[in-house]
């Protein structure tokens, strides 16, 4: 069985292993230049599995692409989520989309995310990314089966760097208790994860043995040999009276000769000459469209362009950053500052860093590269973050300076009860960096945006909390927390390259605010504004205040110069650099003198926000005094695939955004 006409229960297509062969080696070719004209992407692990995807999608699986939910479909679960334009070229080979929509790959508004999202695409299963997850739903699906008494399979397809999460040996004992011979685990074996290989970064052999003591059959073969691929998968929907796990041993980056077996290769996508040199190596230069396909893309990208023009409040003249002779900003990913901070600062032998797989992209390697005398004190830790942080936890307990990050959905959420009991409660020197905060990370998608996590680090007492602005910022507060700060220390920062807007003299007190003014126009925009400590700062009878944290701080910034132009007004800019504790006597002088308070925060609106207004609230010195108050803000909504830029403005967080609700605010304030 395989594709089924749910109605009639006629088999629509049946694929013989040569035309499976060709049928992969196509879907190879549409992933390269899916990838390709996405400019981001996994190219690695999309190839590594793609003989497993033509096989279950095209001759094992049983499902219907007219009828996408018919309940007696069996299941495919991609726990391994980054891989997911696998999934969608397998769903497309199927029927259940169209290959050259495929094309939209990561692209703002299309149904084709970063990670798979079940709600956006029909055929996809469950939405997915953060790694380790997808087993247990598989155990849910599969039970959800035994008790409706269906007979579906369930077949969950993992990644061998994926291993090290604890959420996936917890799923491995519910499925073996629980005997569901209806589950199908497939493991990407092809030894690499983003680190390096797999053995080296946190060994997770051997397989066959700890997935067999927890009751499962277990069974190893050539992921790239069609036939043993078939057999395999075969024998899991006959069924073996527990649940099975094939662990298929495949090539990373499997047809693409400069892509087999690198780790860099996991994150990243080919660029056009890669695409064509890839292409030639499948043979498939001449069978895939390929200038047609990134055409459809192209064209796609014009309407978002179009769409997203609309969402951006218009003012006298073009204001967004480089986009005139003057005001010009230098950009540089605020997480180089981290970076440089460990390289600095890491000969103290009682600094210990803790790395979590994506170590590169967050600058955390930073620590030992180019320092061999360190690398004893460089802790792989593998995709764990919940045992790392425990860990972090112990070795601070014996009077070292252990420093760990991932992306900030992952150091914020996922370990948030170990952050809670074993390193706030016991009130421990440990410094998370929540790295790639905000919409910053783009294509990655939802399951990757850091949107929440500082709701969850700032209700934790003890914990202290920094938001630096720049680059420069986020240097002197990781020099900060990692040596003079004592107690649990959270600093976020993020991916993209963001505006430089302060220097080495601009003023950084942990706890103290900033307040920033427009004093000129020039050719610089770092030039054109002053920057003093919150509390040296004296009135100068603003028409309001924007109170900013984060790359958000930049586009107040922007914003000031916007409404200075257009409507003659002054803005006081206060960078919240720190967010807890918070600088509470900035805020109620800004509210107090400038009467208007809004406050910018790439996050969901609330931890500015609702910490400010509690201040203001709170505060018998503004009791009586009519304050306006507005934010702005992500609006209750999950993060969406695109480009950071194009983010900023679907999410509505721009300078344009800001300016807008200042002049809906100032009307207010006028009327009175």
């Amino acid at each position: 069985m395989a594709l089924i006409d749910s109605k009639t229960r006629k088999i629509i297509k049946d694929y013989s292993i040569d035309e499976l062969k060709e049928q992969a080696k196509l879907m190879r070719g549409y992933n390269l230049v899916a990838l390709c004209a996405a400019g981001s992407g996994h190219a690695g692990g999309t190839l590594s599995i793609m003989d497993v995807t033509a096989a279950l999608y095209l001759k094992i699986a049983d499902h219907d692409p007219k009828n996408p939910s018919w309940e007696d479909r069996d299941r495919i679960i991609w726990s391994t989520g980054h891989k997911a334009p696998s999934l969608y070229l397998g769903l497309a080979f199927a029927g259940f989309c169209k290959k050259e929509d495929v094309m939209y790959l990561r692209k703002l508004y299309s149904p084709f995310q970063g990670h798979p999202h079940w709600l956006k695409l029909p055929g996809v299963e469950v939405s997915s990314g953060s790694l380790g997850q997808g087993l247990s739903v598989a155990v849910g699906i599969s039970l959800a089966g035994k008790l409706d008494g269906k007979n579906y399979k369930t077949f969950c397809i993992m990644g061998d760097g994926e291993q090290q999460e604890g959420n996936i040996w917890e799923a491995a004992m519910e499925a073996g208790h629980f005997k569901l011979d209806n589950l199908v685990g497939i493991i990407d074996y092809n030894r690499l994860q983003i680190d390096g290989w797999v053995r080296e970064v946190m060994d997770v052999d051997p397989l066959e043995d700890k997935y067999r003591s927890f009751g499962w059959e277990v069974i190893r073969i050539n992921g790239h040999e069609m036939q043993q691929v078939i057999n395999a998968l075969q024998k899991g929907k006959r069924g073996v009276g527990k649940p099975l796990l094939i662990i298929a041993e495949t090539v990373k980056g499997k047809g693409v000769s400069f892509m087999e077996d690198v780790a860099g290769w996991h994150g990243k996508s080919p660029n056009y000459e890669e695409m064509l040199k890839g292409l030639e190596e499948l043979g498939l230069k001449e069978k895939i469209p390929y200038e047609q396909l990134l055409t459809h893309a192209k064209n796609y990208q014009k309407e978002v362009d179009k769409k997203l023009d609309v969402k951006v409040p218009k003012f006298k003249k073009n204001y967004w950053w480089n986009s005139n002779n003057i005001m010009k900003v230098k950009m540089e990913p605020t997480r180089k500052g981290f970076g440089q901070s460990l390289a600095d600062h890491g000969d103290d032998e009682r600094i210990v860093a803790l790395g979590l797989d994506i170590s590169g992209s967050i600058t955390i390697s930073d620590f030992y590269q180019g320092k061999p005398d360190r690398k004893k004190r460089w802790l792989s830790m593998g995709i764990a973050e919940q045992s790392a942080t425990a860990a972090a936890a112990g070795l601070a307990k014996e009077g070292k300076l252990p420093v760990l990050g991932t992306y900030g959905t992952f150091a914020a959420a996922r370990n948030l009860d170990q952050l809670r009991v074993s390193v706030c409660y016991g009130n421990f020197n440990v410094f998370i960096a929540g790295a790639h905060g905000g919409v910053s990370v783009g294509p990655d998608g939802a399951t990757h945006q850091a949107l929440e996590d500082l709701f969850n680090v700032c209700g934790l007492p003890n914990m202290s909390v920094v938001v630096p602005c720049d680059v420069v910022e986020t240097k002197k507060a990781s020099d900060y927390l990692l040596l003079k700060h004592i107690g649990p220390k959270f600093l976020r920062f993020a991916r993209e390259a963001t505006p430089i807007v302060t220097t080495e003299k601009t003023p950084f007190i942990f706890g103290k605010a900033n307040v920033t003014r427009l004093r000129s126009e020039s050719e610089n925009f770092i030039d054109s504004f002053e920057t003093v400590l919150a509390d040296q700062y004296k009135n100068e009878n603003e028409h309001l205040s924007i109170i900013a944290c984060g790359p958000m701080v930049p586009e107040a910034m922007r914003a000031a110069y916007i409404l200075k132009k257009d409507y003659n007004w002054e803005t006081r800019v206060v960078n919240i650099h720190t967010l807890k504790p918070i600088d509470e006597t900035a805020i109620i002088k800004a509210a107090k003198e400038t009467g208007i308070v809004i406050t910018a925060e790439e996050h969901q609106i609330g931890a500015l926000a609702w910490r400010v207004s509690g201040v203001i609230t709170e505060s018998p010195e503004l009791y009586g005094r009519p304050i306006i108050t507005g934010a702005i803000g992500v609006k209750d909504r999950f993060g969406d695939s695109g480009a950071p830029w194009e983010l900023v403005k679907e999410f509505e967080v721009s300078a344009e955004h800001i300016a807008a609700k200042a002049v809906e605010l100032m009307k207010i304030k006028n009327k009175k």
